[in-house]
């Protein structure tokens, strides 16, 4: 890992994430208090750094991803994020409509039951 994925990973965490506190990201001799800095690093530093996609192309190719592993808590999250990331409420349901021919209706609801939570709430 060098200073600059690093670096990269928490602007682009910052940015999707602005409620997100800085420190969250730092081992603090927790039980597991590296998963942050691990996600920071390879999934914002590595993967949505990259060109190739914009980060509404990201959001919608992640959104369908946890549909399929019925990721509730991160799909949650990456509601917020598609929104931030420039995805309209219409677009979040058709990823959500899309997903139920291909992860299969349940987790397609759950996600859906998640998105209603969430936009309720924007």
């Amino acid at each position: 890992m060098t200073d600059d994925v690093r670096e990269q990973g928490l602007r682009v965490l910052q940015e999707m994430v602005p409620h997100l506190p800085a420190g969250v990201v730092e081992p603090d001799g927790s039980f597991g208090d590296e998963m942050m800095a691990i996600g920071v690093d390879n999934v914002f530093g590595r993967l949505w750094s990259r060109e190739g996609l914009s980060r509404r192309d990201r959001s919608l190719v992640t959104m369908g991803i946890l549909i399929a592993l019925r990721a509730t808590e991160e799909f949650e999250s990456h509601v917020r994020i598609g929104l931030r990331n420039g995805l309209t409420e219409d677009e979040i349901a058709e990823v959500i409509y899309h997903s139920s021919g291909y992860a299969g209706f349940p987790n397609a609801n759950t996600a859906m039951n998640v998105a209603k939570r969430v936009l309720k709430g924007s």
